[in-house]
């Protein structure tokens, strides 16, 4: 019984047919290549042994021998040739473009809901499997031709060889065989784990890189350059020995196609001369000469193939955990708005201020990730307008408008970062959620106003204005619950009154929920309930922690000591 197809398969294996009538030219140009390559060397074989045995023979019989209709046809095949190849290049790609077109903003998709083994891949390292790895895998779509061109190549050279002796013919078959297995098993034992070392140590690099490139101001601060240098060299040494050795075991193919070739060709030259009474004549003997390279020629190239395949197949292994399984059911969204946090626990009606109140690291920000479905949950513990938001098949992201603790911002102008809540917002509504978030003036003051640009990860704002921003974006999201964490952190008390009295005029003017995490006393005054996160006894802090809901906010605090 085969295992059924992977999700990724499954689009791979989509846009192969949706690119099957350029395949099929690329394929049938493949065949006029290696079909034009073996007439042309064997006929090119032919005409100069033979002519130059006309030449020796003498006047007369140099000047009878017809060399207009060989040199015609020489010049054909070549043009055959040429043309074909440039058809199966041009056919070749476009359909892998085409298909890599459509298949890498799907792969994104995937990979950008954050679900599975992409929740624990970091920045550097998702980058290499978009770009990276999906490049490896346009040889699926290349490659496709080389079986056909193979054997219609090796089944015209074969066929010229045999006029020198069928031994001839048979023993370019018996070579080109063993080119392929024998590559194949190379390629299966050798190549492909050398070839996932390399994307691997590729990826590490990126993610090295994106890490050390975000820490760069402590990395100033505590003059750790020459540490950060150093940890670069030392990641991209260990990539550079995973390219030399990809190169090497690479190269062992070739080894192994020039040997087989040589001892090929020996055979077809050699066994006429032993098996026959009499020697062939000369030109016979170079037209399977000749037809026996074009023909192992066109076996290299599906060795070539062979040796790409380990590429593919690697950043296609890298690339199906991310995918996740193939999921035909249908994605359900929440009816209601209500919540609840915890199996046990009451229901938290929407329209509710909530404020989630306890230590630092009793897993306050993993809670609300997992109510979102952000990260991975347990099963029956959580509820989000209905749903469990730990099933694959469902999607509560539309009930929140969630402003992370951590701000994260585009290189690009303040409209580009408002508009990734809605894409369709007019000016007018991006500045009244700039002036809820006391921004508006600030960017109001840039003489490019939304056209500001804001800089790699915000760097021409403050911090506070990277948060007031991300803030603003939230409000600009039509949702039932505004999930806030640490909205304040990093203003001055008189910026942040302002922020929280617009904030509690807009939650009374839309009647959105809010869920907010705060250490600072000021927001206090906007909940009317809490949530008390404490660490279970004798239990490390997670996600599961314990959940109570109370109505006497510092009565809770003082418990906490929050």
């Amino acid at each position: 019984m085969s295992r059924p197809l992977s999700s990724l398969e499954q689009l791979i294996r989509a846009e192969v047919r949706a690119q099957r009538p350029r395949l099929m030219v690329a394929t049938v140009a493949a065949i006029g290549v290696t079909c034009g390559a073996a007439l042309l060397l064997g006929l090119s074989g032919w005409f100069i042994t033979a002519a130059a045995l006309a030449g020796l023979a003498g006047p007369a019989v140099a000047h009878a021998f017809n060399y207009m209709i060989p040199s015609a046809l020489i010049r054909l095949l070549a043009i055959v040739r040429t043309g074909s190849r440039y058809v199966e290049r041009v056919a070749g790609h476009e359909a892998a473009l085409q298909g890599l077109g459509r298949l890498r903003p799907r792969l994104y998709a995937r990979l950008a809901e954050g679900r599975g083994a992409m929740k624990t891949l970091a920045a550097g390292e998702a980058s290499s499997r978009l770009i990276e790895d999906v490049d490896a895998i346009q040889t699926r779509f290349i490659r496709l031709s080389a079986p056909w061109a193979l054997g219609a190549g090796l089944l015209v050279s074969a066929g010229m060889a045999a006029l020198a002796h069928i031994a001839s013919a048979a023993a370019l078959i018996a070579g080109a065989t063993a080119l392929v297995l024998g590559s194949r098993w190379i390629a299966e034992r050798w190549v492909r784990p050398a070839a996932a070392d390399r994307q691997a140590a590729q990826g590490q690099l990126k993610a090295r890189l994106a890490e050390l490139e975000a820490a760069a101001p402590e990395l100033k601060a505590w003059s750790l350059e020459g540490w950060a240098t150093a940890e670069v060299a030392r990641v991209a040494d260990a990539a550079d020995a995973a390219a030399v050795t990809l190169s090497r075991r690479a190269g062992s193919l070739m080894i192994w196609a020039g040997a087989v070739t040589g001892l090929t060709l020996t055979g077809v030259v050699g066994l006429p001369l032993i098996l026959l009474p009499a020697p062939p004549a000369t030109p016979l003997i170079a037209v399977a000469a000749l037809a026996t390279a074009a023909g192992m020629d066109a076996a290299l190239a599906l060795v070539t193939a062979l040796r790409d395949a380990g590429a593919a197949g690697a950043a296609t292994a890298r690339l199906e955990p991310l995918m996740g399984g193939a999921d035909t059911r249908s994605m359900q969204t929440p009816a209601g708005t209500a919540l609840t946090l915890f199996p046990d626990r009451p229901e938290i009606p929407g329209g509710a201020r909530v404020r989630l109140s306890g230590r630092s690291g009793t897993g306050k920000t993993t809670l609300i990730e997992q109510l979102m479905g952000l990260r991975a949950g347990v099963a029956g513990h959580m509820s989000a307008g209905g749903l469990d938001p730990a099933r694959g098949d469902v999607d509560v992201r539309g009930l929140f408008a969630y402003a992370a603790q951590e701000v994260s911002l585009l290189d690009g102008t303040v409209a580009r970062n408002l508009r990734l809540a809605d894409p369709r917002a007019p000016e007018a509504r991006l500045w009244e959620v700039l002036e809820e978030a006391d921004l508006a003036s600030r960017v109001a003051a840039s003489p490019k106003g939304l056209d500001m640009p804001v800089g790699p990860g915000g760097a021409f704002l403050s911090g506070g204005e990277r948060r007031r921003l991300t803030l603003a974006r939230a409000y600009l999201r039509s949702a039932p619950w505004l999930v806030l964490d640490e909205p304040t952190e990093g203003l001055d008390a008189r910026t942040e009154q302002r922020v929280l009295h617009r904030l509690k005029a807009r939650l009374e003017r839309t009647g959105q929920g809010l869920l907010l995490i705060t250490h600072r006393p000021a927001g206090v005054a906007l909940c009317d309930r809490v949530v008390a996160v404490v660490e279970a006894q004798g239990v490390t802090p997670s996600p599961l922690a314990v959940c109570e809901l109370g109505q006497t906010l510092r009565a809770q605090d003082a418990q906490l000591g929050d």
